[in-house]
């Protein structure tokens, strides 16, 4: 029974001795070797033979944020001889700054770091963790202490930039590589955020009214550079517009000259030499007798150049009828078709005479006696008679040579 005792006390023994003497080290991780309390030597990933009661590992400090139950995180701080050579992260609690301007801000900072060489990560610093925050800490005062509030809000690239220079050139002697610090939160005071909206307010409202401003201008550029190259458009549309009018109408009047004159030639061809322009004259003046009874008044005057044309117009007629002569009476007095008549006053639209029908039905050509020229002054009204016109006019005069 005794002897049993003895030999678990021995097994109790060599187990003791194999766990303290035989180390098994994961990947990325090293463990610091002391023999009789100098440094040794690194005992890397793997498996590790270490000489009882001579040779230990060290043991450091490590923290680390742990979230609990209800959600929030808690700092744990505790001790491990085993050293992660991988990046870690080192979040601690927001802390208050105070800006250049006097303003209280509360800043969330976190860190990333690597041990790079773990000797002096153990044997240059007590607490790596610790050191890591304190030194944050105070540089984030400094940097920040140096800027007004919105400089701080508008500037975390620069104060994330220089924190890290600051932090990692301290570092270096701890065997520690800062690859980046960031600012997860910048809150300032209630009121000052309050403010700050007010600001933020007003200068979007701001720049909307210069947008809208813009907008407006350039929409009222755009519609006078239209409204300028409608008119120019149009200006230049009524130009063209003009200039084939105006060629349509020269041609037309070159077509309408060349048809008058083959019409006069035709005429000049079927009349006898001389009369093409008697009855060219005949023509126009018949045109311009409906124009000359136009009018409220019931008194008309008749030159006697108006009696020869007449003449000359019923001279005309006989010429292209082609009979036998006849003798026509003027309004100055003579022998007509009627014979022995007495002279009667011209009226509108009646012919000077009325030749006879010759042999075959055809008007003699008559002698055309011109009646002679007389002044306004010598023409007089007179009242006519039923016989001569048929019907009175509304005042019951006619025009008479005086």
């Amino acid at each position: 029974m005794v002897g049993l005792i003895i030999l678990l006390v021995l097994l109790s023994l060599l187990v003791g001795l194999a766990a303290a003497s035989f180390k098994i080290v994961g990947q990325a991780e090293v463990m610091v070797i002391e023999r009789l309390g100098r440094f040794h030597r690194l005992a890397r990933s793997g498996f590790n033979v270490l000489i009882p009661f001579f040779e230990r590992p060290r043991a450091i400090d490590v923290r680390y944020l742990e979230a609990d139950l209800t959600g929030g995180k808690k700092m744990i701080a505790r001790t491990t001889t085993r050293i992660d050579l991988r990046e870690q992260v080192l979040n601690f609690p927001s802390q208050p700054v105070i800006t250049k301007d006097n303003v209280t801000i509360d800043i969330d900072a976190v860190l990333y770091y690597r041990v790079a060489e773990p000797q002096k990560a153990t044997y240059a610093v007590q607490n790596l963790p610790y050191a890591l925050e304190t030194l944050t800490r105070t540089t984030l005062r400094n940097i920040v202490g140096e800027m007004e509030l919105d400089q701080t809000l508008a500037s975390r690239d620069m104060i994330n930039r220089r924190m890290r220079e600051v932090i990692e050139e301290a570092a270096i002697s701890w065997g520690v590589d800062v690859t980046r610090v960031e600012l997860q939160s910048i809150d300032p005071p209630r009121d000052i955020q309050q403010s700050m909206e007010l600001v933020m307010r007003a200068e979007r409202e701001r720049r909307a009214a210069v947008t809208n401003a813009e907008a407006h201008k350039r929409a009222q550029i755009l519609e006078a550079e239209g409204a300028r190259e409608s008119q120019v458009r149009r200006a230049e549309g009524e130009r063209e517009a003009a200039v084939l009018r105006a060629q349509g109408q020269a041609e037309a009047r070159l077509a309408m000259a060349e048809a008058e004159s083959e019409a006069i030639r035709r005429i000049a061809a079927s009349l006898p030499e001389g009369q093409a322009a008697n009855y060219l004259l005949g023509v126009k003046y018949l045109e311009a007798l409906p124009s000359l009874a136009q009018g409220k008044g019931s008194t008309i005057f008749l030159p006697s150049e108006a009696a020869g044309v007449m003449g000359a117009l019923g001279g005309l007629r006989a010429l292209l009828g082609g009979s036998g002569p006849v003798t026509g009476s003027g309004t100055g007095g003579g022998t007509g078709a009627g014979g022995g008549e007495e002279s009667r006053p011209a009226r509108l639209g009646a012919a000077p005479y009325a030749p006879a029908l010759g042999a075959g039905g055809s008007f003699p050509p008559p002698t055309i006696a011109p009646l002679p020229a007389v002044g306004r002054s010598q023409l007089q009204p007179v009242r006519a008679s039923p016989s001569d016109t048929g019907s009175a006019p509304a005042d019951g005069t006619t025009a008479r040579e005086g």
